[in-house]
């Protein structure tokens, strides 16, 4: 004879409900908040205020569409890191100090293919710590100069690192963000949860509009010490040259591999003198991942000409190594 399950009585369970919601209301789960970062940081970020050539007397050309700007202090005697962008054709430009104080700069170098440049303050500045690269969905804050209101700081998350292809420059490594970034931002600080410098705010990625939506781009920390050390030292940036030309992976391909294949070298080129050769795919240069075309003009000019380049290349179906010098 079959029989059916008795139902368990109600009052049997409902004092531990109400008991457990007790706790709850008694004892809250206590908030996560996030740890404040020293101030001291705001002594290492400036606002940038662009001095156009004949601007002021109905000749605009050469503005930048945002008239100030933000930079942050990276190498000693007042060095500083800002966007291309932000300084445009200005022939000289002012800073504005956190205290207010507004004092003169000059204009050391611009790199195109990047969007960053180096200005120089009248006096020294503090240089902020460097930190590590972020891990995803790490605590990050931006601090700049947002709508010329003077510095703020907003907080978020690292979203996604090693960004690339996202059109705004040639040469990208960017760490993605959704710490809120708007107009006038663009040169400021992007630092971790203890106050330590990981990247330089430069774009925004908006639809038909400059107003934020959570997709901000910082330059990572390696790429500007990469262009500001050459534009202090040399004026430009030294770029080499690989020899190596690559093309997307075909969706056959990409069913079962990511990178990049490599479609022509260059006669004694750097490539072919590191032994790559036509089909070998590119799966990654130094300590970059390849995934996409885009991935290899960013992970090759994070390195000077001249400096060994680890490269991970599958060529018929084995993974094998070498290392490039770029020349």
């Amino acid at each position: 004879m079959q029989t059916r399950p008795q139902p368990k009585p109600v009052l049997t369970v409902f004092p531990v409900i109400v008991a457990f919601f007790a706790v709850l209301w008694v004892q809250p789960p206590a908030p996560v908040h996030a740890e404040p970062f020293s101030p001291d940081i705001l002594k290492s970020v400036v606002s940038v205020l662009p001095q156009w050539p004949g601007y002021g007397n109905g000749n605009n050309k050469g503005r930048p569409k945002n008239p100030e700007g933000t930079a942050v202090a990276v190498l000693p005697g007042g060095h500083l890191a800002t966007n291309l962008h932000v300084i445009g054709r200005a022939e000289t430009i002012k800073i504005r100090m956190a205290d207010g104080r507004i004092l003169p700069a000059s204009i050391i170098g611009r790199d195109p293919r990047t969007d960053l440049a180096l200005i120089k303050a009248a006096i020294d500045l503090p240089v902020p710590p460097f930190g590590p690269e972020p891990g995803l969905g790490a605590r990050v804050c931006a601090i700049g100069n947002q709508f010329g209101l003077g510095l703020s700081v907003t907080c978020g998350v690292a979203s996604a690192l090693h960004r690339t292809g996202t059109g705004f420059n040639p040469i990208e490594d960017f760490l993605q963000t959704d710490a809120v970034v708007n107009p006038g931002g663009s040169g400021g600080a992007l630092i971790d949860g203890k106050g330590r410098l990981i990247g330089l705010v430069s774009a925004i990625f908006t639809k038909d509009s400059d107003a934020n939506i959570g997709v901000n781009f910082a330059s990572s920390l390696k790429l500007v010490l990469r262009v500001v050390r050459d534009l202090k030292e040399h004026g430009k940036v030294l770029y080499g040259k690989s020899g190596v030309t690559v093309r997307p992976l075909s969706e056959p391909e990409r069913a079962t591999l990511s990178g990049a294949a490599v479609v022509r070298l260059a006669p004694e080129g750097a490539g072919m003198k590191a032994g790559l050769k036509v089909g070998d795919i590119l799966t990654r240069i130094g300590d970059r991942a390849i995934r996409q075309t885009s991935d290899v003009p960013g992970a090759l000019h994070l390195h000077s000409p001249g400096e060994p380049i680890p490269v991970t290349y599958l060529r018929g179906g084995q993974e094998k190594t070498t290392t490039l010098e770029m020349l």
